[in-house]
């Protein structure tokens, strides 16, 4: 794909050699660490606005677990619920279709976007949310999908009405093919990634997520004193760390929570520049991008405080425990909160008995 050229390359990350690693962030509160990039959007309202009219998202809880970490408060976003689609990433893609109808009728429908279509490549719940946006507007759905991506997945996204296209043998070999299809056919590529010259989809993408930002800050009872947010190519922990620091300033510590066999945005933040970071396959498949989204990194950059990386075995160990108190989620949906679960991220990060931390559950159990 173009975009990688944007990045330099790490390689050689493995597991087996890795330990628990923190990098503080230097660039906390600065200027922008990709030029071209935007920030990450806060137009909660405007966001709020659009649902309210037109993309019915309904309101995910907030709750209170006990036992899971030594901390006065630990507060789950639970997104398992979300419209229906077991994921935050319904707030995304379908938004992004949305705001396309909204732009050409005042109460859209589902003709609204006959005769458009729209490509993606997917390997979890965005495709689901291009799907399910395309058939509520009229308009059609093409994802692709990698070799590997199990079938079931791919039933998944018939049933909300999308044409399946299997190419290639990972992520990125499916995208290459997405982005053919949709310059060949005059399709609109629907990325929940940024990367150079492709910047307006994802940027609005992401404020679909504020929605659950916003309903997280309002829920909570207090100010949390940590934040932990996985991340990906980091389009939702951007989206929620730009919230936080909108309406909480500098009273929260925002955590990024990665797998080691993808550091993407931790390694960029080290070295001051995108970095593609090569690395073995996670068990944490939503989380392992080798490359963040520019926009996320940009916003990030300015709003984290620390970047951590766990292994899968750390967060493969937590889940049981997540399980029997009634959050039961995936190793992606539940990274961050494995890492304050875990006694050597507390310590390492100050996060004591006084804490109160906001996580998100980020997706159902498949």
């Amino acid at each position: 794909m173009t975009e990688l050229d944007e990045c330099d390359h790490v390689n050689g990350h493995h597991r087996e050699d890795t330990k628990l690693k923190i990098s503080s962030n230097p660039y906390r509160g600065g200027p922008k660490l990709i030029d071209g990039a935007p920030f990450p959007s806060t137009d909660v309202a405007r966001a709020s606005d659009l649902m309210t009219r037109c993309l019915p998202s309904g309101e995910t809880p907030l709750v209170r677990v006990d036992g899971l970490a030594e901390v006065a408060d630990l507060w789950i976003k639970d997104e398992r619920s979300r419209m229906n689609m077991g994921s935050f990433k319904a707030l995304g893609a379908a938004y992004v279709i949305a705001r396309h109808a909204a732009d050409l009728a005042e109460a859209p429908d589902i003709a609204t976007l006959s005769g458009r279509t729209y490509v993606t490549a997917s390997a979890g719940n965005h495709g689901l949310s291009v799907a399910a946006g395309a058939k509520k507007f009229g308009a059609k759905a093409v994802v692709y999908i990698a070799e590997t991506v199990p079938e079931s997945f791919a039933d998944r996204l018939r049933a909300q009405g999308a044409e399946v296209v299997r190419s290639g043998a990972d992520y990125a070999a499916s995208m290459d093919a997405a982005s053919e299809a949709a310059q060949h056919n005059g399709w609109t590529l629907l990325s929940d990634s940024s990367w150079d010259g492709y910047y307006e989809l994802p940027y609005t993408l992401m404020e679909g997520y504020l929605k659950m930002a916003a309903e997280a800050a309002e829920q909570c009872p207090q100010t949390p004193t940590h934040v932990m947010l996985q991340a990906g190519v980091g389009g939702m922990a951007g989206a929620v760390a730009a919230y936080a620091r909108k309406v909480w300033d500098d009273e929260p510590q925002i955590i990024v929570v990665e797998p080691d066999a993808a550091p993407a945005l931790q390694a960029s933040i080290d070295a001051g520049a995108c970095i593609f970071a090569d690395g073995p396959d996670s068990i944490m498949g939503r989380l392992d991008c080798k490359e963040p989204s520019l926009i996320a990194l940009n916003g990030l950059a300015r709003d984290a405080d620390s970047f951590l990386t766990l292994s899968d075995d750390e967060v493969s160990r937590a889940l049981p425990a997540m399980a029997n108190a009634g959050i039961t989620t995936t190793a992606s949906g539940g990274a961050g909160v494995a890492a304050v679960m875990n006694a050597d991220v507390r310590a390492a990060l100050g996060i004591g008995p006084d804490a109160r931390v906001l996580c998100i559950l980020s997706e159902v159990a498949e």
